[in-house]
């Protein structure tokens, strides 16, 4: 899970090309939620929040960091279900947009190569090389 979120956040920090499997985008979503959850506690511990805000500094410092990553893993994961990444604006929406962009993110992707490029399950030891040298 960890390794993931590494790969979204160190690896692929700004490629907004590609595509991403379903397990990347919703391991980093998890791990960035309970880091945020982390964040927004220790705000409140130290009495760093702003104003009557539930969160402060360390939250609003690790929301930037993550921005940029956030949007690319999320790009890739429409990219993968063979959606531009403009797809994004669809939760400008009210009610229907957020919904239908859960929806994309939990699709299966495009089997096979589609416009984006190859399949990211055809490398399925993937997880297993992060980290790793490549030849």
């Amino acid at each position: 899970m960890i390794d993931w979120y590494k790969k979204v956040v160190l690896e692929n920090y700004a490629n907004f090309n590609g595509r991403a499997r379903r397990s990347e985008y919703w391991y980093y979503t998890l791990v960035n939620v309970i880091i945020l959850i982390l964040a927004s506690i220790l705000d409140n511990v130290l009495g760093l929040t702003i104003g009557a805000l539930p969160y402060g500094a360390f939250y609003c410092l690790y929301g930037l960091a993550v921005l940029i990553p956030g949007l690319a893993v999320a790009i890739r994961r429409l990219h993968d279900v063979n959606k531009s990444g403009w797809f994004l604006l669809i939760m400008l929406i009210p009610l229907v947009g957020p919904i239908w962009l859960l929806v994309l993110f939990c699709t299966e992707g495009t089997a096979g190569e589609n416009q984006y490029g190859a399949d990211p399950k055809g490398n399925f030891d993937e997880i297993g090389q992060i980290g790793q040298a490549q030849e």
